[in-house]
């Protein structure tokens, strides 16, 4: 399976994976600021935008996404970008980083270092977005319109809705629902946990400070499993910062992929099997 993808600019690749429930288009706000330094490449995860789910007799694991991405880089021919992820895709940029397949990982809020009930809750608020975006999107054109609104509607996710555009958070509605892949997903992603140890390439984790969905104490737990990566707070921001604050978003992920060039793939897990 090649994954549904959009490309950009030119440079050092750098590869861009949205969260569940989202397609390529949550990375427009700072695309246009990572083209002009990176080739962007932008994919949808299987069930998500143009990507179809997985087969049937294939569950949406961690492990399992993580395969198809690393696939889908070898068939569009990106060798060991850097990667960039948010929520779930911030756990598949880490995943793929401890794998040494890319030769860096920025991970903002990513899922995996939650406890039990944290878990819980995000599995559970997760499904009532699903449920809530259902019941009132025949009325959302006109919800939206308000940037007040905007900002109640989607607190969980952003910090500050109210500086999307109307079609903006339409998009975002919709891409939610035509997500095929987003209940399955959901529950294979529920009670997953990233090991803790060092990663063979470098890594730098993002939290936003006003992350309402993955509260900013899995940052600190995130310090102690990874204490080698980069540890930064995205200031003001939320769950989903890219539209919250492109400037200081895209600032952080060109930082995290301005590294020295990491060991080819066979000397990182000769290294990370040696430690």
């Amino acid at each position: 399976m090649v994954l549904a993808h959009e490309r950009q600019g030119s440079g050092p690749p750098l590869l861009l994976i949205a969260g569940i429930g989202m397609d390529a288009a949550a990375w427009r706000p700072v695309r246009t600021r990572l083209a002009a330094e990176r080739e962007v490449v932008m994919v949808d995860l299987p069930g998500f935008g143009g990507s179809p789910a997985l087969p049937s007799d294939t569950n949406p694991t961690i492990d399992a996404l993580t395969d198809v991405v690393e696939r889908s880089l070898q068939e569009l021919g990106v060798d060991r970008p850097h990667a960039v992820g948010n929520s779930l895709g911030g756990a598949l940029a880490l995943e793929l980083a401890r794998r040494g397949a890319v030769a860096s990982a920025t991970a903002i809020s990513p899922i995996g270092f939650w406890s039990d009930a944290e878990s819980r809750f995000g599995h559970m608020s997760l499904r009532a977005t699903y449920s809530i975006t259902e019941w009132i999107r025949p009325y959302a054109r006109r919800l939206v319109s308000r940037p007040r609104l905007r900002r109640l509607l989607y607190g969980q996710m952003f910090a500050h809705a109210e500086r999307m555009t109307p079609a903006e958070a339409l998009a975002h509605m919709d891409a939610l629902l035509r997500g095929d892949g987003f209940h399955a997903t959901l529950a294979q992603a529920h009670g997953y946990d990233f090991p803790a140890g060092d990663l063979p390439v470098p890594a730098t984790i993002a939290w936003g400070t006003w992350d309402a969905l993955l509260l900013p104490i899995q940052a600190l737990r995130a310090r102690k499993r990874l204490p080698s990566a980069h540890h930064v707070w995205l200031r003001g921001c939320g769950h989903v910062p890219m539209s919250d604050d492109p400037e200081q978003v895209a600032a952080v992920i060109l930082r995290g992929s301005a590294v020295p060039a990491a060991p080819t793939r066979d000397t990182a897990r000769v290294g990370a099997s040696a430690r």
